[in-house]
């Protein structure tokens, strides 16, 4: 692998809510999200989202997510990874 695909910037937002039920990813009140951060990479996001998680773990309708942002802005990086079979 060379340098400059090691140190690609692949943003990744971390974000959470209190959910309405806990068979649904709809929010009770979308005010009260927390935008936790953008991150440069899947790493440090899921270090933040572990945290986030971990402090939030006694409320059962609290969840938070990571958003691959790079997806979004880049979508034929997703169609070529679907064509090669790396996500569905």
């Amino acid at each position: 692998m060379t340098v400059d695909a090691e140190n690609k910037q692949l943003l990744h937002l971390v974000f959470g809510g209190e959910l309405k039920t806990l068979d649904s990813v709809e929010f009770r009140n979308l005010e009260e999200l927390d935008i936790v951060g953008v991150y440069p990479n899947y790493e440090t996001a899921l270090v933040a989202w572990r945290a986030k998680a971990q402090a939030t773990v006694d409320n059962a309708h609290m969840r938070y997510f990571i958003v691959h942002m790079h997806r979004l802005l880049d979508p034929t990086s997703v169609a070529d990874a679907v064509a090669k079979g790396n996500i569905g």
